[in-house]
């Protein structure tokens, strides 16, 4: 990979570091600097990786105006086995940025062309600077200023963080007059923004069976309770057949939640117009006011281009770790959604997401005799020969399909005793497997004048166990007590962490083998990994 005009390489930090973020934070698509790597893309990999990251947060909080918190990530990455740091950043909504020292002037400002940052001409600057958002939410002045954030300070504190006296200052709560902004109004414990979940009866609104508002509280506090009462409607749809039966939820949990945090986080507030959530019988809608963000086009939202509306409320939420890191949403949402499931307007961005067909009607397990010769009896009057039910043993969710597999029956000659009983066949199914039994033997014995009982057949069990996959299986034979997921990584000597995700951690956990300790935090930094019963079954 080489240098373009969204991505630098640096070899080391350098004193000219603010001027890049500068010049990608005025680009309208943002951009990646790499330290670590040098011009030609070779990686020469950097020392003492968690200072220079303390540094540059440092650096780029301090040297930049205006302030660009909330819209960088700084984090650390391992390639070819040395460390290396990468500097994700978004397009800024209060352009033009500019070193603190130089001001807004030519020196100041810059702005990405091709592979290079050049500085701004005087009219680029005068011309961004009179379209800079003045109805952003952080200049303008809450309508009431006594307000208290004891909800905002438990949460932090969940977190691992503690709040001093200057938390509204370093929380860019606060306008340039030193008053409350409308970002605190949004966090503060009492405010009157409230959030609405209603549900329909029908494909349509003019049957609202239920109502809920979510509100007048911390906005952090509504989101929570949001995606508590979606999660509690994300029912279990079960569609049963006579292989197996098939339990889904009616929408994805990962691209819900993330749909949820996009349409509260990114909603343009400066119109007073909460995000909506409805709930019909055919699907989920999440309505957002604002549209798209200035500066960016269908294509670059669904590529994962990041120019947050709200970068005050982004910053938050990426401190209680309920966003991950800049860009990764709307991806994730669509590994289970089609494009097409987004609406744009001018004003309002709408995403409806299908329920899963729902069909409960139950099939009844099927026993297919691949060899029904009973044999042929001399001069027997008695009653044709009777062959009990089949017995299965089947743990929840599975429905099992078995055919015979030794129906070895017995024919007599000239016998009046009463006719040969087949005993039971029994199948133990320990998986969410439908096993399928053949018939191996049908040899059929013939017995000449044999007055003796007829001969049991014994049980046949059968057990079935889960296909996993080699790197499943990996991950299960690591993993002997609570880990993270760098330590996974390293007992695995793994380096990329999005394949890690998607091929190990993912089917992982959709299988039941693997659990999360915070599944109600799954971004957590203090997110650990176990084995669940099955996995450990497995791993024995």
């Amino acid at each position: 990979m080489t240098e373009s005009n969204r991505i630098e390489y640096k070899q080391e930090l350098t004193d000219k570091l603010e001027k890049e973020v500068v010049a990608f934070l005025n680009y309208r698509e943002g951009g990646i600097i790499y330290l670590g790597i040098d011009k030609n893309g070779n990686v020469v990999g950097i020392n003492d990786s968690d200072a220079i990251q303390l540094k540059i947060k440092d650096r780029l909080k301090n040297n930049i105006q205006p302030s660009c918190l909330g819209l960088f990530d700084v984090i650390h990455e391992t390639k070819e086995g040395k460390d290396i740091i990468r500097i994700t950043l978004a397009s800024g909504p209060e352009k033009p940025y500019y070193l603190k020292k130089q001001g807004m002037s030519e020196k100041g400002c810059f702005v990405r062309i091709g592979s290079a940052s050049e500085p701004m001409p005087v009219r680029m600057i005068e011309e961004l600077f009179a379209k800079r958002t003045r109805n952003s939410i952080g200049k303008i002045k809450s309508n009431r200023q006594d307000l208290n954030f004891a909800q905002l300070k438990i949460y932090y504190n969940e977190s691992g963080y503690n709040l001093t006296d200057k938390f509204a200052s370093n929380l860019e709560l606060l306008t340039e007059t030193g008053d409350y902004n409308y970002v605190a109004y949004l966090l503060s414990d009492r405010n009157g923004n409230s959030v609405k979940v209603a549900k329909y009866s029908g494909t349509n609104r003019v049957d609202l069976i239920e109502s809920n508002e979510y509100g007048y509280c911390s906005l952090i506090k509504a989101t929570k309770q949001v995606l508590d009462k979606l999660d509690l409607e994300n029912r279990t749809a079960t569609k049963i057949t006579a292989r197996e039966r098939q339990d889904t939820r009616l929408w994805n949990s990962v691209a819900i939640r993330e749909a949820v945090i996009y349409a509260i986080v990114h909603n343009d507030y400066s119109k007073e117009v909460p995000p909506k959530f409805e709930i019909f019988s055919d699907r989920l809608e999440i309505t957002s006011a604002g549209g798209l963000p200035e500066g960016l086009n269908e294509d670059e939202f669904f590529e994962g281009y990041s120019v947050p509306r709200n970068k005050e409320i982004m910053r938050i939420y990426k401190d209680l770790e309920m966003v991950e890191y800049l860009g990764s949403g709307i991806p994730r949402i669509l590994e289970s959604y089609a494009e097409d499931c987004f609406k744009f307007t001018d004003n309002f961005l709408r995403m409806s997401f299908p329920a899963i067909e729902e069909i409960t009607t139950e099939v009844e397990p099927q026993v297919t005799t691949q060899d029904k010769t009973l044999g042929t009896r001399g001069n027997d009057n008695s009653t044709p020969p009777v062959i009990p039910p089949v017995t299965m043993e089947v743990t929840p969710q599975v429905t099992p399909q078995v055919t015979t597999q030794d129906k070895t029956l017995i024919t007599r000659e000239n016998d009046n005793s009463t006719p040969p009983v087949t005993t039971p066949v029994t199948t133990e199914v320990t998986t969410e497997v439908a096993p399928q039994v053949t018939t191996q033997d049908k040899t059929l014995i013939t017995r000449g004048n044999d007055n003796s009982t007829t001969p049991v057949i014994p049980p046949v069990t059968t057990e079935v166990t889960t296909e996993v996959t080699t790197e499943v299986r990996s991950l299960i034979n690591v993993c002997d007590s609570e880990k993270s997921r760098d330590e996974l990584k390293k007992l695995l000597n793994l380096k990329n962490d999005e394949h890690f995700r998607k091929t190990y951690i993912k089917p992982a956990i959709q299988n039941g083998f693997l659990e999360m300790t915070i599944p109600h935090k799954p971004n957590s930094r203090l997110q650990k990994y176990r084995l669940t019963t099955l996995g450990k079954e497995i791993k024995e």
